[in-house]
């Protein structure tokens, strides 16, 4: 791909007086243009400041989970990322040359997306880039200007900022630091980022072939290509194979990046005979860190510059992009004035468990894959020697356990169920899809229908009462027999039964679904009074608000 160059404009501020902002996004990369696109969804104007002029150098973050392209989905960009990308769910690990054994992410059907789309972080910002560009006077993009200094005031918060056109100041109400791993910002504001620092050294090698591996994720423990190690491959777009070497803790990454080096490995994988170009190459070492508040008075910190995870298990970007539908929608209703600033909190509670999950369950790879100590590589080589015959063997290994929608069960935006449920997402658990059709027959998607808003989701045989709703201002869709005519509410039709059976509901069922697609609460039957708290629960309302609804 041939880097793209953005031109840097004038800044308004340098000609004259400049509004205060509602929200400015420092950094351009996929979680910071995901939450502006995601706020021009919402009509709220934005602007984004990036010190560079261009998009991500190498693949870097490549695979891209279903979560997150349902949520690209809402902001109108999903099917290109699933158009260019390579699809797959399926993934096998080896011991040597030995299969352990394989698994399927996604092995039911009826559902819209794939468990993962393999896609180069540079395509991502640059369809994440076009997109933005469908909101003008809403996203305004600045290439080349980088923020050199930062104060919060009494009700938002100062920029100093540094263009090619001259340096200048910009106010807004909201701040969102999407600066990265090393953020800038992290650092101007002094804020301690404690984790642990992992010594291994792995080589990233991107490699242009033709070849015939299968689409799926191979993972070697031990390789005969690359002893005593492990290693990992995966199919991208253009022909192009990401290839990962362990190279352990004394490796020497200036020696080890040199083609000369490079290659023989990619080599002892691919072939000697298969034609292969180096595209682009690393070595890394990384840390698991979380900062402890992603919240600091009006400044929120999202994606990498407010954690950071090993690359095993896709946790990282994907991790962002979550950040990024979790706050945006209480933003918004922050800003309209719908919703008091103690929900922006909620982000810290919600995204911090998320963090908090992400970093173990990425520690426990790191620790399984490079055991430091006798007892973890006992269990380690007991584990792998087990592994192919038995099955309580296979659950322990861990190759990177992938990228998985963090529950949100128990927090305080979601109401606690008023009954027994026998399945079904529970409060806090982010919807799933289902195939549905609308009354005259034309396929659609559940999840079309939900999310950007709170809406209320009915399944029902008969036709309900719905006027105690009206007051809420509640999108209401209703799964129901074809024929059943209600006024108000969006009629689908769920001709497999999937939606049913996955929401696990009979006639009556009723949940209230937040603007991020998780559910706020959920109904043996339609209870107004019961929604009506529920919705000011998930709104951050206080107390008197939700016993005034009752």
């Amino acid at each position: 791909m041939s880097t793209p160059r953005y031109a840097s404009a004038p800044p308004p501020e340098l000609t004259g007086e400049a509004p205060r902002r509602p929200v400015v996004v420092i950094g351009a990369g996929p979680v910071g243009l995901t939450c502006a696109i995601d706020l021009a969804t919402r009509g709220v104007p934005v602007v984004v400041l990036d010190d560079d002029d261009t998009v991500a150098t190498g693949s870097r973050a490549i695979c891209w989970a279903k979560r997150s392209l349902e949520i690209w989905d809402r902001l109108g960009v999903g099917q290109r990322m699933v158009d260019k990308g390579v699809t797959w769910n399926a993934g096998r690990v080896f011991h040597g040359d030995r299969e352990l054994y394989r698994f399927d992410l996604l092995p039911e059907g009826g559902h819209r997306r794939p468990a993962f789309v393999n896609l180069q972080q540079y395509h991502v910002e640059a369809f994440l880039i076009d997109r933005a560009g469908d909101f003008p006077g809403l996203i305004d993009l600045r290439w080349r200007n980088a923020v050199t200094g930062l104060a919060q005031t009494e009700d938002g918060v100062r920029l100093d900022v540094e263009s090619p056109h001259g340096t200048y100041r910009i106010e807004a109400a909201w701040v969102i630091a999407a600066d990265g791993a090393r953020s800038p910002t992290r650092t101007r504001m002094g804020l301690p980022f404690p984790g642990q620092r992992f010594e291994e050294r792995f080589l990233i090698a991107d490699v242009r072939m033709q070849a015939g591996f299968p689409t799926e994720r191979l993972f070697w423990f031990a390789p005969t290509f690359h002893a005593g190690q492990s290693a990992l491959l995966h199919r991208q777009p253009d022909d192009v194979f990401r290839l990962d070497f362990q190279l352990g803790p004394d490796a020497d990454p200036d020696l080890e990046r040199r083609p000369e080096r490079v290659m023989p490995r990619v080599r002892a994988v691919v072939g000697a005979e298969t034609p292969v170009t180096l595209e682009w190459c690393s070595v890394y070492s990384f840390r698991c860190a979380r900062l402890e508040r992603f919240v600091h008075g009006r400044v929120i910190f999202a994606g990498d510059s407010a954690h950071v995870v090993s690359p095993f298990g896709a946790r990282g970007g994907n991790g962002g992009v979550q950040d990024a539908d979790n706050l945006c929608w209480k933003l918004a209703l922050v800003l309209a004035g719908r919703a008091p600033h103690a929900l922006i909190a909620t982000y810290d509670e919600e995204r911090g468990r998320a963090a908090d999950e992400n970093i173990r369950q990425s520690s426990r790879t790191t620790a399984f894959m490079t055991p430091r100590s006798g007892p973890e590589r006992a269990l380690r080589d007991g584990v792998l020697a087990l592994a192919a015959e038995a099955p309580f063997a296979r659950a322990l290994l861990n190759a990177g356990r992938l990228s998985r929608p963090c529950s949100l069960a128990d927090l305080s935006l979601q109401t606690p169920d008023p009954t027994a449920f026998a399945s079904g997402p529970e409060p806090g658990t982010a919807c799933p899809d289902a195939p549905v059709t609308d009354t005259e027959g034309r396929q659609a998607w559940l999840l079309d229908r939900l999310g950007g808003t709170f809406t209320l989701l009915l399944f029902i045989d008969a036709a309900p009462d719905l006027t105690p709703l009206a007051g809420l201002d509640l999108p209401i869709v209703v799964i129901a027999p074809a024929s059943l005519p209600l006024p108000g509410a969006e009629i689908l039709c769920d001709p497999q039964g999937l939606a049913a059976a996955r929401y696990g509901a009979t006639s009556g069922t009723t949940y209230l679904i937040r603007p991020d697609a998780h559910v706020a609460a959920r109904f043996p039957a339609l209870d107004p009074d019961a929604v009506a708290r529920a919705l000011a629960r998930a709104q951050g309302r206080p107390d008197s608000a939700i016993r005034e609804a009752a």
